[in-house]
């Protein structure tokens, strides 16, 4: 199905007006015409990917690490917390896999993943038959029509406030999965990975005012028993990848703790 179910959340994104999909190729009445990749994603980002997008090892590190159910405490509560959206937009979506997941346990529902890399792009619009995929910017906007989305996913990811609300409608639902101070400590330490700021989600919660307000917060933690296989999976499937680190030699016993804020589109804008 591809893109198809998800056409009409689409916006333009050199004039912004709505797009329609004819055969392979996305077009608005202005002439602006985007081809299909024949994997079945868009390109929606008008330029080169940053330097910075996830690489094609990085796709497939993340998709083996995801692929063994490490983070499945993540899914179980984005799961339970998306059951009355039908409409649900994951940004910052990587390989799809959150979005994908939800979906299974909400068959009415209807998914569109974006992501500013084109490898994982390609790699989200194979991981469910509801789900379309894009790639796009999430700080230079979002190529959606305003009020389209029931419930949008972030999770690890990139966060813009105002193009948030301006997609979500009123009511909507927006899930933001932040990293706790702890998460990972093991692996941080052992291997000299990137650290966590301690005032994560004081800035979040800073960062949502006006737009969106706070409903719901649950901390979630659970410890990870990682071969050296999952381990460097767990390495070179983020930001770590682009750093220095220790030398992955054996498994290693790693906490996991993160946070998941709910916070509801505000009504008045």
């Amino acid at each position: 199905m591809g893109l198809a179910p998800v056409t009409s959340w689409l916006a333009c994104p050199t004039c912004g007006l709505a797009l329609s999909l004819d055969e392979r190729t996305l077009g608005c009445r202005t002439g602006h015409r985007f081809d299909l990749a024949r994997q079945g994603h868009v390109n929606l980002l008008g330029r080169a990917a940053p330097a910075n997008a996830d690489t094609t090892e990085m796709v497939a590190a993340r998709a083996r690490f995801l692929g063994a159910g490490h983070y499945q405490p993540i899914v179980d509560a984005l799961v339970a917390r998306t059951r009355s959206a039908r409409r649900i937009v994951e940004v910052g979506a990587g390989t799809g896999h959150y979005l994908a997941r939800v979906l299974d346990a909400h068959p009415a529902a209807t998914g569109l993943a974006t992501d500013v890399s084109p490898m994982a792009a390609r790699r989200a619009a194979k991981a469910h038959d509801r789900m379309g995929s894009v790639v796009a910017d999430t700080w230079a906007g979002l190529p959606l029509r305003s009020g389209v989305a029931d419930a949008l996913l972030c999770v690890f990811a990139p966060r813009n406030p105002v193009e948030f609300a301006r997609v979500t409608g009123p009511g909507g639902l927006l899930l933001v999965v932040t990293p706790n101070a702890g998460h990972l400590a093991q692996a941080r330490e052992r291997l000299g990975l990137l650290g966590i700021e301690g005032d994560k989600l004081a800035r979040l919660n800073r960062s949502m005012a006006g737009a969106f307000e706070a409903i719901w917060s649950q901390r979630i933690r659970w410890t990870m028993d990682l071969d050296a296989g999952s381990l460097q999976d767990l390495v070179q499937m983020g930001p770590n990848a682009f750093h220095e680190h220790g030398e992955v030699v054996d498994g290693l016993e790693v906490d996991a703790d993160v946070q998941l804020s709910i916070f509801r589109r505000a009504a008045r804008q």
